[in-house]
């Protein structure tokens, strides 16, 4: 099972990992991408480089950041393979005592099996 993991950190933006978090943080994702959990990792510049789209009665109205809700920024997402969700969540577990305090949201990726995307396109035909 796939998981994706949101990273909310609660001392909010603009504080940087010191160097020794950035090690010990290196030295996790380095592990678990040689053990097959980690697929794709990447933290989030600061909202103040960002925007948000959206989308309302057809119309597209773009916002630039920074954005004030600061408990709200995601700090970085991770992409993980796992057998069960209890699996992923005590590997989570490990995540947050390296970075901190914080919130991570779990979700799982849906993944439709080779036969029933095939049957889902035949009947599209």
């Amino acid at each position: 099972m796939r998981f994706l993991c949101i990273y909310t950190p609660s001392k909010g933006e603009g504080v940087p990992p010191t160097q020794q978090e950035m090690a010990t943080m290196g030295q996790f994702i380095e592990g678990s991408f040689k053990n097959g959990h980690l697929i794709a990792t990447e933290g989030c510049l600061p909202t103040a480089l960002g925007a948000r789209i959206r989308l309302k009665d057809g119309k597209f109205s773009v916002t630039d950041g920074p954005f004030t809700e600061s408990k709200e920024v995601i700090g970085g997402f991770a992409l993980m393979q796992f057998a069960s969700k209890q699996e992923a969540i005590e590997y989570t577990k490990k995540f947050l005592q390296i970075a901190g305090d914080g919130e991570t949201e779990l979700r799982q990726i849906y993944e439709a099996s080779a036969g029933a995307m095939a049957k889902q396109w035949e009947q599209k035909a």
